[in-house]
């Protein structure tokens, strides 16, 4: 089964229901989508004549889940461009995927200020282009073709193996990586999501993660459309009067975030507009327990941890009681793996294992690990390991199968031989300020190989002050900054996903360092 058969077929059975709908105004039931579908896989597959991939350039909004949908649908691989990455890095994900078409919006395009270009084909003019039979045909098509035959009409291959899209990893510590998922690689993540969170018709996902991400295309664009509900969309997740507002308007009851992000609707939505909120999963960050405490004593419901990499499709891990085991779930872990998703702890020096109870590197396999990185065999079996992707992860197992999350290999510094966990000075930081406003990284150091830098965003309080404390906790000296390397910042730099920019925030240390 292909990812966009498997929505004709969600689609025929929910005809009548709300499918999707955004903060714009824009609502689809699923017979209405599954048209637009079939008008816009007409359109897109006579525009890219000979083309395998083709770019989308949209915000998580109607157009964009319906052009996801519609391009599998023309035969073609959507490839969803970080337009937050700056254009550098939409270039190699451009050149690497052969991509000579780009879908996007001219509204759109005005509002995050990008220019056009000649390889751009426009919402406004597929539109325009349809008419009335069109739309005709395609309404008929999508209620009465029998459906081996609307399969064989759309889309070229019946091979759940065949590559359903690519997905440019954040590029935070470096050049962005090409993730290729295949259609059985999604299928099998959103069914083990699904085995945690059953959805019904009555349920409402509100969609605020962008579709270049995983979680967002996996997560808020394929899972509820699959799962028969409805989704309501937001391309601004940190717009929390807006996300409060669609949470109301459309009695939502599942979200997935960031803890940043629910730390901003804790702040601006209220009670009642989350009064239908079931659950809210939170990834791509550490949850803070301060935070999670808050935010259910606010709203009436609790945030749920989970974990993932774009790699694995992205959910590994969810902290949320799995059916018929006698520990529901574990604050401060990420939860057990999901169902068809496997982990393992090694010893991160020699590879042995599997070793339970105690920290080391945290490998994973199942059906949603990627087929490999594009163009990139080299980087692809750097991180293969026998069948397991290696996460990069510093994590530990319990004897309950619950993983936590220690560290991450590229978030540690080696300083005079020793390694030094930025995770471990931010939370101390954070104690500190008394709220989650800090990042920590470091910047190359002659004697001792690197120096560790702190920014934070409490910018009220003196930096000195914060070194003061700083040097009252438990931390061992060595992992201490020098009184000169902490910073206030007002922000620290994300990436669209919501996680921190560590290559920006290392860019922003070299400079403030230099200025010394």
């Amino acid at each position: 089964m292909l990812l966009h058969h498997r929505f004709f077929l969600t689609a025929r059975r929910c005809w009548k229901q709300l499918a999707m709908a955004d903060s714009t105004g824009p609502k689809l039931t699923y017979g209405r989508a599954l048209t637009a579908v079939l008008l816009f896989a007409r359109q897109i597959r006579q525009r890219t004549p000979g083309e395998e991939m083709v770019g989308l350039m949209l915000p998580a909004s109607v157009g964009g889940a319906l052009a996801n949908i519609a391009t599998l649908a023309a035969g073609r691989i959507p490839v969803n461009l970080n337009f937050t990455a700056g254009s550098d890095s939409m270039a190699v994900a451009i050149e690497r995927c052969g991509i000579r078409t780009i879908i996007t919006s001219r509204a759109f395009l005005e509002k995050v200020g990008i220019a056009d270009t000649p390889a751009m084909v426009f919402l406004e003019d597929i539109r325009a282009s349809i008419t009335g039979a069109d739309t005709a045909v395609a309404a008929a098509q999508a209620r009465f073709t029998p459906m081996p035959l609307l399969r064989r009409w759309y889309g070229q291959t019946n091979d759940a193996g065949a590559l359903a899209t690519v997905i440019f990893s954040s590029g935070s510590t470096g050049v962005p990586k090409g993730v290729m998922l295949t259609h059985a690689n999604i299928l099998g993540n959103i069914d083990g999501f699904a085995d945690l969170f059953p959805m019904s018709a009555s349920d409402c996902f509100i969609g605020v993660l962008p579709f270049f991400h995983s979680f967002g295309l996996t997560g808020t664009l394929w899972f509820p459309l699959l799962m028969g509900c409805a989704v309501a969309y937001h391309p601004n997740p940190m717009d929390a009067k807006v996300v409060g507002e669609l949470a109301a308007t459309y009695n939502g009851t599942m979200l997935i975030a960031t803890p940043t992000f629910a730390n901003a609707y804790m702040r601006r939505c209220t009670r009642e507009q989350f009064q239908h909120m079931r659950h809210v999963v939170v990834g791509a960050e550490k949850l803070r327990q301060p935070l999670a405490e808050a935010f259910a004593q606010h709203f009436g419901v609790e945030l749920t941890e989970g974990y993932g990499c774009t790699e694995m499709s992205p959910v590994i891990s969810v902290n949320f009681a799995h059916a018929g085991t006698p520990v529901p779930s574990k604050p401060g872990t990420v939860g057990r793996p999901v169902k068809g998703v496997f982990a393992k702890i090694v010893d991160q020096h020699t590879g042995e294992g599997p070793i339970v109870g105690r920290e080391g590197l945290l490998l994973v396999q199942g059906g949603c690990l990627m087929r490999g990185y594009l163009g990139e065999p080299e980087r692809t079996a750097e991180v293969m390991r026998d069948g397991w992707y290696v996460t990069g992860d510093i994590a530990s197992i319990d004897e309950d199968g619950f993983i936590t999350i220690t560290d991450r290999l590229s978030r540690f510094s080696k300083i005079g031989g020793e390694m030094v966990p930025h995770l471990r000075i931010e939370d101390a930081i954070n104690e500190v300020l008394g709220e989650v406003c800090a990042a920590v990284t470091a910047v190359p150091d002659a004697s001792r190989g690197e120096r560790v830098v702190a920014f934070y965003t409490k910018t009220d309080v003196p930096p000195a002050h914060v070194w003061e404390q700083l040097n009252q906790t438990a931390l061992p000296r060595l992992w201490l900054p020098r009184k000169d390397h902490v910073f206030p910042v007002a922000s620290i730099p994300t990436l669209g996903s919501g996680k921190i920019d560590l290559h920006g925030l290392r860019q922003l240390a070299l400079s403030r360092v230099a200025d010394l």
